[in-house]
C-alpha cells in the first residue's frame, strides 16, 4: 500500500512538474493568453491587394500577410484555422492592439524608430518604398511637377512625411488630404479631388488601372513587421524567430512570389 502511495505521489508530482514546465514554456513564448483564448486575433488590411484583401466573392481574406498570420496560428495553436481577422486601417490598428482587442498586427505596418518606442516589431518580412499614382491625363511626370498640388494619403501613415520631406528638398510645396481607406483615396484621384495618390508602391500596384500610372519616383524605405504590444517581449521574440526562420527557409520569399509582390 505504501509503495502504491509513493508511486501515486511521484506520478502526481511528475504531472505537476510537467504542467509547470508546459506553463513556463508558454510564458517564455508569450503565447499563454492566446492559447487560453484558443484563437489568434490579428489585425489585417482588407483593401490592399497582395497583402490583405477581403475577397467578397469567396468570403475570405487573401494575401501575403494573411498567409503569414495563418502560419503563426498554426505554430501557436496547432491549427491555422484558429484565427480571427479584424480589418484595420493605418489609424485604427495601433489603438486596437493597445486595448487588447488584437494579439498582433500584420497590416503593412511600417517599422520606424519612433514606433519602436510604442510597439514591438519583428524582423521585416517585406520592404517597399513610398510612391505616387497619378492619372495619365494629369501631365505629372515627377515630384518636380507637384508644386501646389494636393496629395491624397492615409491617416496616420508614413507616406505624408516621406513625400513632404523629399518635396521640400527640391523647393516644391505640397498640399495634403487625409483619408481613412485606400479606396477612398483612389476615388478622390479619379474624381479630381486630389492630384496624387501616395502610399507604398506595392499597395499602389493594386489600384493601378488603364487611366493611371505609377511615377518612377520613390521615397523612404518602408519595412513591414509583425507588430505586438511593447509589454509582451516574449511574444515578440517568439514571432521574430518564426519570421526569421521563414525568411531563411524560403517560405516568405515563395509567398511574395505567389502574390506577385
Amino acid at each position: 500500500m505504501k509503495f502504491k502511495m509513493v508511486v501515486l505521489f511521484v506520478s502526481a508530482a511528475l504531472l505537476i512538474a510537467a504542467a509547470g514546465a508546459c506553463k513556463k514554456q508558454e510564458d517564455a513564448s508569450g503565447t499563454s493568453a492566446i492559447k487560453k483564448a484558443d484563437v489568434l486575433k490579428v489585425g489585417v488590411k482588407a483593401d490592399v491587394p497582395g497583402f490583405g484583401l477581403f475577397n467578397t466573392s469567396a468570403n475570405r481574406y487573401e494575401g501575403l500577410e494573411i498567409e503569414i498570420a495563418k502560419r503563426l496560428a498554426g505554430e501557436i495553436l496547432g491549427d491555422s484555422g484558429k484565427i480571427k481577422f479584424e480589418p484595420v486601417t493605418a489609424k485604427t490598428r495601433g489603438p486596437l492592439l493597445d486595448n487588447g482587442e488584437l494579439d498582433m498586427i500584420i497590416a503593412t505596418f511600417t517599422i520606424t524608430d519612433e514606433r519602436k518606442l510604442t510597439y514591438n516589431f519583428s524582423t521585416p518580412y517585406y520592404t517597399d518604398a513610398v510612391g505616387m499614382l497619378v492619372k495619365k491625363s494629369s501631365g505629372i511626370n515627377s515630384l518636380a511637377d507637384l508644386d501646389g498640388k494636393t496629395i491624397g494619403v492615409a491617416q496616420s501613415a508614413t507616406s505624408k512625411e516621406a513625400i513632404d520631406t523629399a518635396a521640400k528638398a527640391i523647393g516644391v510645396t505640397l498640399k495634403f488630404a487625409e483619408f481613412s481607406t485606400y479606396p477612398e483615396i483612389k476615388a478622390a484621384l479619379d474624381s479630381g479631388r486630389v492630384d496624387v495618390f501616395s502610399v507604398d508602391k506595392s499597395i499602389l500596384n493594386g489600384y493601378l488601372d488603364g487611366d493611371s500610372v505609377i511615377l518612377p519616383d520613390e521615397f523612404s524605405p518602408q519595412p513591414y513587421g509583425v507588430t505586438t504590444k511593447l509589454s509582451n517581449k516574449a511574444l515578440a521574440e517568439y514571432v521574430d524567430g518564426l519570421i526569421q526562420k521563414w525568411l531563411g527557409d524560403g517560405t516568405i520569399p515563395a509567398l511574395i512570389e505567389q502574390f506577385h509582390l
